[in-house]
Formats: C-alpha cells, sequence, structure tokens
C-alpha cells in the first residue's frame, strides 16, 4: 500500500474514523473488506497477522492518530509504528476515512446541516478522495451558479432536484406557457398554472421547495448562439440544457460553451430512451465529435435518397410520460451534482442513460476527440 501522497496525511485530522458507510468485516479467509465492495467502490485487504482488523477498529473516531497507533501495537507489539502510520495514511489516501472532529464549513448552517444531512450521507459514501468531511462537498454545491435552459419535462425535474440538493444559484429560462398537455410528465406545475408563463410558474414552485436557494427565472427564448452566449454573460459554473428546440440548439450550446470555457450537460428523451450528455471544453469529445462518433456507430444502412432521419423519424409531439421525463430529468441532476462536487469523480466527453426496453444493458458511449472537429479539432496549421 503505498500510494503516491498528494494530500494532508492522516496525522492532520484530529479524531480519524472509518466512514459508516464503509464499515470494515472479515472474510471467511481472514481478509479485510473495506468500503462497499458489492458496489464496487471498496477493497480487500489481505491481514495474516490481524493488525490490520485492529486497525478499522480503533478508527472510531474516539482517537487521535496517535492513540490508535498506540491501541494498535498494545495489541501487536512487534509490529512497527511507522507500519501502522502508512497504513492509516493509505486507508485515507483511498477515500475510507474521515475526520470525526471536523466541523461542517461556516458557509453551512445549523438548518442547512438538518436539510442536507442525507444527501451528505450519500456524497460521503461515493466519495472515494481524501477528504477530512463530506461537508465541504455540500459546501460546494451552495457557491454553484447553475444556468438552466428548458423547463419542460426533463427539465422541470431536474430544477426540482436541484433545488432541493442545495445548489446556491440557479437561473431558468423557457419561453413557453403551461398547457394541459404538459401535465402529465411536469409535475414542477399544477392545473391552475394552466397559461401562466413556465417561467413564472416554476420560480414560485421552486421556490417552495427550498427558499435558500438564490432562483431566478426569465421568459424568454433562444436563437442562435448570441443568444445563448449572452445568457452565460452573467458567469455560471454549469450549463444545463433541456431543451430540444430549435433543432440546432445542442450545436450552438456546444460552440458557445467551447469559447466561454463552460462545462454544460444535456438531456432528455426519445421514446423509451433517456439519456444525458456531459461535455466540458478540453476535456474529451465535445458534442459534435460525439454526436459525429454516434452516427458512424449507428450504421443505419439507409438507401439511396434517404437521410438519418427515415431510420428515427422525429414526430410532431415527443412520445413522452412522467416515467421517461423524470429518469432524464434526475439522471442529468446526478451528472450536474457530480460535475459541481467531483463525486463520483466523472471524466467529460460521453454519454449514458436507459433504454427502457433492455434495462439489463445500461448505456454508456464515449468516443475519442475528432482532430478533424469543426468545433473543438485541431485548426489547419495548428499544433
Amino acid at each position: 500500500m503505498t500510494p503516491d501522497r498528494h494530500q494532508e496525511p492522516v496525522s492532520g485530522l484530529r479524531r480519524p474514523r472509518v466512514k459508516p458507510e464503509h464499515r470494515a468485516y472479515r472474510t471467511v479467509d481472514g481478509n479485510v473488506r473495506i468500503g462497499s465492495v458489492v458496489y464496487g467502490i471498496g477493497a480487500e485487504v489481505t491481514d495474516p497477522e490481524g493488525w490490520i482488523w485492529t486497525l478499522t477498529e480503533a478508527l472510531d473516531g474516539t482517537r487521535a492518530p496517535a492513540e490508535a497507533v498506540t491501541q494498535v501495537l498494545a495489541r501487536h507489539p512487534g509490529l512497527e509504528p511507522r507500519s501502522v502510520t502508512e497504513a492509516m495514511d493509505d486507508l485515507y489516501e483511498a477515500g475510507f476515512l474521515e475526520d470525526a472532529g471536523a466541523e461542517p464549513s461556516a458557509a453551512l448552517t445549523a438548518e442547512d446541516r438538518e436539510r442536507y444531512s442525507r444527501g451528505v450521507t450519500l456524497l460521503r459514501w461515493m466519495d472515494l478522495s481524501p477528504r477530512a468531511t463530506a461537508w465541504e462537498l455540500q459546501a460546494r454545491l451552495r457557491s454553484a451558479r447553475v444556468l438552466l435552459l428548458g423547463l419542460g419535462g426533463t427539465g422541470g425535474f431536474a430544477a426540482q432536484g436541484l433545488a432541493a440538493s442545495g445548489v446556491g444559484r440557479m437561473h431558468c429560462v423557457d419561453g413557453d406557457v403551461v398547457e394541459l398537455s404538459n401535465l402529465n410528465r411536469q409535475p414542477l406545475y399544477h392545473e391552475s398554472d394552466i397559461g401562466r408563463p413556465k417561467a413564472t410558474a416554476a420560480v414560485a414552485a421552486l421556490r417552495a421547495v427550498n427558499s435558500r436557494v438564490a432562483l431566478t427565472a426569465e421568459r424568454r427564448e433562444v436563437h442562435g448562439p448570441d443568444d445563448l452566449a449572452a445568457l452565460l454573460a452573467p458567469g455560471y459554473d454549469l450549463l444545463l440544457l433541456c431543451a430540444d428546440r430549435p433543432p440546432e440548439i445542442r450545436r450552438w450550446a456546444n460552440r458557445v460553451c467551447l469559447a466561454a470555457g463552460i462545462p454544460w450537460l444535456d438531456a432528455g428523451y426519445r421514446g423509451p430512451l433517456v439519456t444525458v450528455g456531459v461535455h466540458a471544453p478540453g476535456r474529451g469529445a465535445c458534442w459534435e465529435c460525439h454526436r459525429a462518433g454516434e452516427v458512424e456507430r449507428r450504421d443505419l444502412r439507409l438507401g439511396a435518397g434517404q437521410d438519418e432521419e427515415a431510420a428515427s423519424p422525429r414526430m410532431e409531439w415527443n412520445p413522452v410520460n412522467a416515467v421517461t421525463a423524470g429518469l432524464s430529468g434526475h439522471l442529468l441532476v446526478y451528472a450536474a451534482i457530480a460535475l459541481l462536487t467531483g463525486v463520483p469523480e466523472m471524466e467529460p466527453g460521453f454519454r449514458f442513460g436507459l433504454n427502457l426496453m433492455a434495462l439489463s444493458e445500461p448505456l454508456e458511449e464515449r468516443f475519442e476527440r475528432r482532430p478533424d472537429c469543426p468545433a473543438c479539432g485541431t485548426p489547419p496549421g495548428g499544433s
């Protein structure tokens, strides 16, 4: 266990403890399993002398690091103190320890700590970075600024999820009014909202979810990349694109976010397929790289004179219900929180989702960045 240490060692923690979600146990062959092995985020350590198990028991949040070492040496007197200290550092570097004596961020109130306690626990479970306390992650969310474009099915669920999760500032944009046909998959709105601008109705509903979030909205349509650039101009950490028109809007978002250096996500549904795309300038394939790779992969074998639409025709109304809209919106929130907090680690440049006709085969597509991409490729004569 000799990782490249780049963080403060566990000796910098006041009272190190194994995270409750990563509680260790012994296997029938005497090894120690720590972390959630069943979820793919744990580890199994051989322990022929039994002292690793003793160490995990000593790291219960009641002792300083030196006291934990003393506890282990008392039961294993032939052991070198350095070995115990290095093992603690390894456990910390692997993300299995936290500081029971760490104070939550000063940016979070007592009410915040109660409100977000369950979400912080989940982040702590998934976090495999050396960190004194998972409250650091909630503080990151608290300081984040998000622009959400489109308050329909996907966007409505996403806005609710981000507000509930405690994002600091969110500006929502939509040009439509609430219609009766929206209500089958947009529970952000009610029958009493029919005829009201979605932006107006959404802000009222979202503030009822979480009054601590700085929420603003405007009724506005995007007619080109300049409109999108103007919306992003105040400065945001992330763009969530939940609008599906005009048809060129994803291409516009890709170009504008590349120019501005802003990560962005797009999500939606197409029949039983729900997907989320994760994009960040300079990190993996951009949306246009991915789109080109996806077209090649599909190999539609279209006959002469037929274009791609023949294989997947667009209908006047996209078939959808609350399930497909909700899945796309909730997966979008998951990706947004991952990018804003770093938990779990998510390398941009891919698309993931679910096909409700094949639940046993979750979708994940990742393509290489294309040197000839008109958006992010190397220009002629460039390096």
